[in-house]
């Protein structure tokens, strides 16, 4: 198969026009042709790109949807989490999470970060329509019962990494939820467990999470005290959250940072310091719907560099959709400077460089099978091709 459009992206640029994609019938590109002429070749009005990479989801949420209002600000979203997410049979939610993976697959997604903290997702995943790398979390605040909590994460990633495979990858590992939501003896267990693999963690989400790091102060503790978790044991580092807890974790760990609502210059530079492999994983849609606010994307930009930014949608319990294109309108709305050559780059080549799948999706290059999207000229909706 031979197409082109009015502008093809390769997932890192724009590729000189007249460009053709050929491709066989899985989808695995086999040459771009930049000199092509003759019958054949199937033009498309538009963009076409890569299929796109959503870094962080919730699908074991999907069940939410509409549920919590908007605006809430995180410690009350956390808390209406907590207290509302049971109150479905098992039907609904097998039911919602199905059709919250069928949009991302319309919506052009060809892997997902998938955040679990149970088994749920386990039938999903095995729908092997898409690459899904299924984030563990573990929590417990209590540093006392941190072999506890960690035991029963290995025992869910057990249930996933004895999944069998198709033909899309499947991966997991164990990872930490929060700062405010993991002990420093908890992070060192999981910093541990299975060294070199992917980590992800909730990172400066809101004010309240910095400001417990700092001074003990703020709506953390407020939350860890209507939800029964006794915070004594934990004492104030006089730091950022970020700044702490990444000391607590292995400095060449790859990692997806995802948030950073509240992430400063120099919290971007502590980090990048540390020499690790890290990714910022924005999720604007969730910021706003949540906390009614952005990140600092062009800071980000600058300090972290274009190569280490990628997207996420997080969960339809702070979305109204699971749609990467939705998620980058909303940067370019808000930060008009940032190009759309650039917003294509973080959603396919840097998502799946993130989940280290890089070497079969998100560029388009003879041996991979990344999928092709097609966009509107004005970037207002796709059509998944392949």
């Amino acid at each position: 198969m031979l197409v082109t459009a009015d502008r093809i992206h390769d997932g890192r640029q724009w590729l000189p026009a007249g460009t053709v994609i050929e491709l066989d019938e899985q989808g695995t590109i086999l040459a771009l042709h930049t000199d092509h002429s003759g019958d054949g070749v199937q033009v498309y009005k538009g963009v076409i790109c890569p299929g796109f990479v959503n870094a962080h989801c919730h699908l074991e949420l999907s069940h939410m949807k509409g549920l919590i209002p908007e605006g809430t600000g995180l410690m009350q979203f956390l808390k209406d989490v907590i207290f509302k997410r049971e109150g479905f049979t098992e039907e609904q939610k097998t039911a919602a999470r199905h059709a919250a993976y069928d949009e991302l697959y319309h919506n052009g997604v060809v892997a997902v970060g998938d955040i679990s903290n149970a088994y749920e997702t386990l039938d999903i995943r095995g729908r092997d329509r898409m690459h899904v790398y299924t984030f563990v979390e573990s929590l417990g605040f209590n540093p006392a019962k941190a072999a506890l909590f960690f035991t029963h994460a290995q025992e869910v990633h057990g249930h996933f990494a004895a999944q069998q495979q198709g033909k899309h990858r499947l991966q997991q590992s164990i990872v930490p939820h929060a700062p405010y939501s993991v002990s420093a003896e908890l992070f060192g267990l999981i910093g541990a467990h299975q060294p070199g693999s992917l980590m992800s963690c909730h990172n400066q989400e809101c004010p309240d999470e910095d400001q417990y790091y700092t001074d003990k102060q703020g709506g953390v503790g407020d939350l860890l005290h209507t939800i029964g978790i006794d915070d004594s044991a934990f004492q104030p580092s006089g730091k950022t959250s970020l700044q702490t807890y990444l000391d607590w974790l292995p400095h060449q760990r790859p990692m997806l940072l995802v948030h950073n609502t509240c992430s400063t210059p120099a919290d971007v530079q502590a980090a990048q310091q540390r020499n690790r492999e890290l990714y910022w994983c924005l999720c604007p849609n969730a910021n706003v719907y949540i906390e009614n606010r952005l990140p600092d994307v062009p800071m980000l930009q600058q300090e972290a560099g274009n190569d280490h930014i990628c997207v996420g949608t997080d969960s339809l319990s702070s979305n109204h959709h699971l749609s990467v294109l939705s998620e980058l309108q909303t940067i370019h709305k808000a930060f008009p400077a940032i190009d759309w050559e650039a917003l294509l780059h973080w959603a396919t080549a840097n998502g799946a460089k993130a989940l280290q799948l890089d070497d079969v999706i998100g560029t388009l290059e003879p041996g991979k099978t990344p999928g092709l999207v097609l966009l509107t000229a004005d970037f207002s909706a796709l059509q998944r091709l392949y």
